[in-house]
């Protein structure tokens, strides 16, 4: 499903205009990728968890030529899934 078809589903189950689910949806997003951005994680009790995970500078090869390359440190996203997400996708509802 992309974000258009998530849009149409919610304004069909709501009966809200698409327009502004579209609008509550991209402002969802924003502010979770600005609470990232900040350093923030973002939880949504049953859903999972948002949050900034920091790789550390590590050694690595180039596949093609196997030579060492220096890979730097750096920030990542990352969604941990809740328990009640994970049973539901495992059909335990």
């Amino acid at each position: 499903m992309n974000k258009k078809k998530l849009i149409d589903v919610v304004s069909k189950e709501t009966g809200k205009t698409k327009i502004e689910i579209k609008e509550i949806i991209e402002t969802a997003l924003d502010i979770i990728t600005k609470e990232l951005v900040n350093g923030n994680s973002v939880r949504l009790v049953g859903f999972g968890n948002f949050e900034v995970r920091s790789r550390v500078a590590r050694e690595g090869r180039n596949p093609q030529s196997g030579n060492k390359i220096h890979i730097p440190a750096t920030k990542t996203p990352s969604f941990l899934a809740g328990k009640a997400l994970k049973d539901a996708v495992k059909g335990r509802v």
